[in-house]
């Protein structure tokens, strides 16, 4: 779920037009999670096709993709690897909330209380061998880069970012900040009318970006200081210190500078913070990736999607929008290049 840091984080709205020739790093894991738990039956129920294999996910991709595509975004898609070990409490803590939220829905389900029903069912999506593949097999058709992260995908756009190769990183998780992404795009997948969890009322999600110098300059700290400010609020490595949220922890490292001082000086103590700080600041990345586009495979998509119930003439119409959004772009680029050389 990541550190919650928008109590302290001012960010900028933006319209898609915004980042239009721009490349962006996402967060596949992240958004592949919105997107099992949006794209769901009234009853709660995920997309499936005749096979009962869950499809959200694959709707999700194909449609919010070729939204980038025709704004004239470059998106390439970051995949988690191995977690890292300390990061085992959270992955249980998230199994333990999955299984209790079936619980809930089966009984909303047997109550007939549909709008509780979709509310517990959001709360179940989980990341399966069958979607993880069928997810990057998509994207790869697409010709879409699929970057594999040594560990946390995070961590991997932000180094991207950092590197230049990408303009941005996207992710619902402020951990991009931490991880020393520049530039944080929020809300990049799941923007326009999105209604509430658990509320019979819509709401508008706008996209937003939020630039890290920035930041960091308003709130008179730098990165190395806002991770200690995260370890003490908690993060998915670990706990953090009950009754300190966002704002409190801005105060004692601004009062005392870090966090072996703030340990010091009161009755704070965490011992595994040198840990959870290297992982945020010296973690692994890899340069082992590309974001350059590949080869479209038209046909390739469209044998998948059919194969798990999609209709054909819907696919295509997608495709066509994509292919006829990327000629426009290239002609665009091109006729910018010829307009800077006269």
């Amino acid at each position: 779920m990541g550190v919650n840091l928008s109590p302290i984080t001012e960010a900028t709205e933006i319209d898609l037009e915004y980042l239009r020739g721009k490349s962006v790093a996402i967060d596949a894991y992240n958004t592949i999670f919105q997107f099992l738990s949006i794209i769901r039956q009234p009853d709660g129920k995920p997309l499936q096709d005749s096979q009962g294999r869950v499809t959200s996910h694959l709707s999700g991709i194909l449609y919010r993709t070729a939204n980038l595509i025709e704004a004239g975004i470059e998106p390439s898609f970051v995949f988690d690897g191995k977690p890292n070990e300390m990061k085992a409490g959270t992955i249980e803590e998230r199994i333990a909330r999955r299984e209790k939220a079936m619980v809930e829905y089966q009984q909303a389900l047997e109550e007939g209380d549909l709008r509780k029903a979709f509310s517990k069912a959001q709360q179940t999506s989980r990341m399966t061998p069958d979607i993880l593949e069928t997810s990057k097999e998509l994207l790869t058709l697409l010709g879409i880069p699929v970057v594999q992260a040594p560990s946390d995908g995070e961590a991997q756009g932000a180094y991207m970012c950092l590197k230049g190769d990408v303009y941005a990183s996207a992710s619902q998780d402020y951990d991009s900040l931490l991880f020393g992404a520049p530039l944080l795009v929020r809300n990049l997948t799941i923007s326009g009318r999105r209604k509430v969890p658990g509320k019979s009322v819509y709401k508008d999600v706008k996209t937003e970006i939020v630039d890290s110098k920035r930041m960091l300059e308003d709130l008179g700290i730098t990165r190395e200081q806002l991770v200690d400010v995260c370890i003490m609020i908690g993060t998915d490595f670990n706990a953090g210190v009950p009754g300190i949220g966002p704002k409190k922890g801005l105060k004692l490292i601004q009062k005392h500078g870090d966090l072996e001082t703030v340990m010091a000086k009161t009755d704070i103590d965490i011992p595994e913070y040198e840990d959870v700080r290297a992982i945020f600041l010296n973690g692994p990345r890899s340069d082992d990736y590309s974001v350059k586009p590949g080869k479209a495979d038209p046909e390739g998509v469209l044998e998948l999607m059919t194969d798990h119930g999609f209709s054909y003439d819907r696919v295509n119409t997608v495709l066509n929008k994509i292919e006829a959004a990327r000629k426009a772009e290239s002609n665009r680029r091109k006729q910018r290049s010829l307009d800077q050389w006269f």
